[in-house]
């Protein structure tokens, strides 16, 4: 069995997969610094499901602070690979805010390569994003699309890490898989997507607020899906970079149509003009993904958003208090 590195280990992705690398005797060392870029209870929430496992140690560490890091792998030992999933996400909050995206996306990859060169660990997962990929696209989504004029400062800081990660890769030869992933979904999800807030606004009644006029398109993937291909990527590859998820399309029209009939409410829209920070859709190729890792999603899109609206009504006492911007 092997020994990982999992930073953003409170986070929506990072959860899972340590979840997953645990069920499969890995030890996993978790790094989060549990900010509070949203509501930490569902960081706590996700923290609960994973504390009573054996091979799980979890430190609150910063990974734009390089010393914390230094101190972690130098009590860890061996570690056979890193998965960098600690972020700062999503495309409105980094125009607010661009500094503290470079920091944790950009200096933050930068500090957990030069801990891979200096601690001889041979390699690196990066949990990059679909957004890099601009706003002229080919639907859907191969690798291969432009990916030099990022629309917004999150997807910059992205860039920015990937383009790190391959001269830590050519210079020093750490093993680099750079993920690309698309919209994620499933219980305890970030409250600053999309399924999230409409799920609680619609339970509890509340105006369900819609930019632009609901006909732009996501590509959803299911949580544990995701996890599952983050994992796959462990192997030796070189570097590569490859698209993870999005290959289910839907309508946010559609997707408020579904919520509305799992929930028995009607929403009540309030419509808004459309962010100039947001893509008009997404949807990935993930054929490279299939090819060189082997992935194929399990849940489907209906599935996974029953078990999120299940999760939802489960913890609805706190959930429902949410803060969903």
């Amino acid at each position: 069995m092997a020994k990982y590195l999992v930073t953003g280990a409170a986070g929506f992705i990072g959860a899972k997969v340590c979840e997953f690398l645990l069920q499969d005797g890995h030890t996993v060392i978790g790094v989060d610094n549990l900010n509070d870029a949203y509501d930490v209870r569902l960081k706590y929430w996700r923290l609960n499901q994973l504390n009573d496992r054996p091979g799980f140690t979890l430190f609150q560490q910063d990974i734009a602070h390089l010393e914390g890091l230094e101190e972690i792998a130098s009590q860890a030992g061996r570690i056979d690979g890193i998965i960098n999933l600690a972020a700062r996400a999503g495309v409105r909050a980094s125009v607010e805010n661009p500094w503290i995206f470079l920091e944790t996306n950009t200096t933050g990859t930068l500090n957990l390569l030069e801990i891979a060169r200096r601690f001889e660990i041979p390699k690196l997962v990066l949990a990059s994003t679909s957004s890099i990929y601009g706003a002229n696209a080919p639907l859907p989504t191969p690798e291969s699309s432009e990916s030099s004029y990022p629309l917004q400062p999150y997807a910059a800081s992205k860039k920015a890490a990937e383009a790190m990660s391959y001269s830590y890769h050519f210079l020093h030869g750490v093993d680099v898989t750079v993920f690309r992933y698309f919209t994620v979904f499933g219980p305890a999800g970030r409250p600053d997507m999309v399924i999230f807030r409409f799920c609680q606004w619609i339970a509890e009644g509340r105006s369900v607020h819609l930019n632009g006029n609901g006909e732009q398109s996501r590509g959803f993937t299911y949580v544990d899906d995701i996890a599952r291909g983050t994992i796959a990527g462990l192997k030796p590859l070189g570097y590569e970079i490859i698209n993870l998820g999005g290959h289910e399309v839907i309508t946010i029209n559609d997707l408020i149509a579904m919520l509305e009939n799992m929930l028995g409410k009607k929403a009540n829209i309030i419509r808004h003009p459309a962010h100039p920070a947001d893509m008009m859709t997404n949807w990935a190729d993930v054929s490279k993904a299939r090819q060189m890792l082997g992935w194929e999603p399990r849940v489907g899109l209906q599935e996974g958003m029953q078990h999120l609206v299940d999760w939802y009504m489960k913890e609805r006492s706190w959930a429902s208090q949410v803060e969903t911007p």
